[in-house]
């Protein structure tokens, strides 16, 4: 049964709360969240600047009123943490930019921009005088860095244990002839069984974790937190290793591998934060698709999971679900994967959307919280809703961009922007910085 677009409307003038850049503006999220410890902060593009900056005001809240201590994106693990460090004050990096700098695979924009900057810079100055246990981290859970992560898995076992650095050079090895590619990896593994570094990989990590115990005494705490990286990188290699083993096998089973990882990636850094005996508390970063409930969505139809699903699964009273759309636009994004960043004009939403739907109610900015019965019984029904990620196609906006979902089922709130601005890269490129005049694609 669909929603009926009129009384959704109704439904949202009723219930929105208007955004007016006051310091309260999200007191009702705070307000909700209690005591929760994982609060999931979404983005409907990988390139729009409000989603990133309204998403930092909420965490920085989070962190400053509620304790929170660990911000997880998706992000490659040891990007991040070298961010992570910054943050805490042990790395040489003199500013934000230079510990960002990590970031160089393509989309370099989702972590090197502007807002991301003001963000770390941020926590740096607050954690500057805290004590340990309550400064808060910059960490990654996604699964892409298989070359990196290996390149510190030996780096960190050069430092403490030159043997067990011999033998993972030779367990790692059978990488070598991929050419730094995990792609081209996953492809001959896929269709020849004995391309696999399955086992190399396995070994390697179970390698990390037997010796952990051993590893930590040299240097105390700092030992056991670089122990961990070191033991988080071996993990991601050998999660990446199936990751890509997997990916021409279809997209779903590499969809479900890799949000796995990701939750258990959360799991793990919150297990090595909680070792002191107090209870932590985690911001998740990262896009609508990943952190809205799946089983809401055509995805879970189609048999995939996510990290919005399976972290409600495990934490189904500790976890808090918030959503953004928009209506029209600018966002930064690619034509196609590895292409040219550029500045480009988001499409009025299409009727039928709640993105459309919300563009009616007539409030530039709102929250609207979705757990009033009202609410529950008007947004409840699927509709359309949009999705843009690095690469945006407006050409073929309806097929790439839309899917079906019950929005209400899906989060907790939801952040409307109707106009929204492109987030600004580190790095730009002359697409970028073309101004486009906002006009869309005929034959709609």
């Amino acid at each position: 049964m669909a929603s009926n677009p009129h009384n959704v409307i109704a439904t949202v003038q009723r219930f929105a709360l208007p955004l007016l850049a006051e310091a309260r503006d999200y007191d009702p999220i705070l307000n909700a969240i209690g005591q929760r410890r994982f609060v999931l902060i979404g983005e409907a593009s990988h390139g729009t600047h409000e989603f990133y900056a309204i998403r930092a005001q909420i965490t920085q809240r989070l962190i400053e009123e509620k304790g929170f201590t660990a911000v997880i994106l998706e992000a490659d693990w040891p990007d991040a943490y070298r961010v992570n460090r910054y943050v805490h004050g042990t790395t040489d990096d003199s500013n934000a930019d230079d510990a960002l700098g990590g970031f160089k695979r393509f989309p370099t924009w989702m972590w090197r921009n502007r807002d991301v900057v003001e963000f770390v810079e941020w926590l740096r100055a607050r954690n500057t005088f805290l004590k340990r246990g309550r400064k808060a981290g910059f960490y990654g859970m996604d699964l892409y860095s298989l070359y990196t992560s290996i390149d510190e898995v030996l780096t960190y076992l050069d430092r403490v244990d030159p043997a067990a650095a011999k033998r993972a050079r030779h367990r790692y090895a059978c990488f070598e002839r991929f050419e730094d590619d995990p792609q081209q990896y996953g492809y001959a593994s896929s269709f020849d069984l004995s391309a696999s570094c399955e086992d190399a990989a396995v070994a390697q990590l179970l390698d990390m974790v037997r010796s952990a115990t051993k590893y930590q005494k040299i240097d105390g705490i700092s030992a056991e937190d670089e122990h961990f990286y070191a033991e988080q990188n071996a993990r991601l290699v050998s999660n990446a290793e199936e990751y890509y083993r997997t990916m021409f096998h279809g997209r779903v089973s590499s969809w479900n591998l890799r949000d796995q990882h990701m939750v258990e990636t959360i799991d793990a850094l919150m297990q090595h934060l909680d070792r002191s005996g107090e209870e932590h508390k985690a911001v998740i970063w990262a896009h609508n698709s990943h952190l809205g409930d799946a089983r809401a969505t055509d995805m879970g139809k189609q048999g995939e999971w996510n990290v919005g699903q399976l972290m409600r699964e495990k934490y189904p009273n500790e976890t808090f679900n918030i959503g953004f759309t928009t209506h029209t636009g600018f966002v930064t994004a690619a034509s196609d994967w590895g292409g040219l960043v550029e500045r480009k004009p988001v499409m009025p939403s299409i009727h039928g959307s709640y993105e459309r739907v919300f563009h009616e109610v007539g409030i530039e900015r709102f929250l609207l919280m979705l757990d009033r019965p009202d609410v529950i019984k008007s947004l409840g029904h699927p509709m359309l809703e949009r999705a843009i990620g690095v690469i945006y196609l407006p050409e073929t906006e309806r097929y790439s961009h839309y899917f079906q979902a019950s929005l209400a089922n899906q989060f907790d709130a939801i952040i409307h922007v109707d106009h929204t601005k492109a987030l600004e890269p580190l790095e730009t490129s002359a697409l970028w910085h073309h101004e486009e005049a906002e006009t869309y694609p005929t034959g709609f």
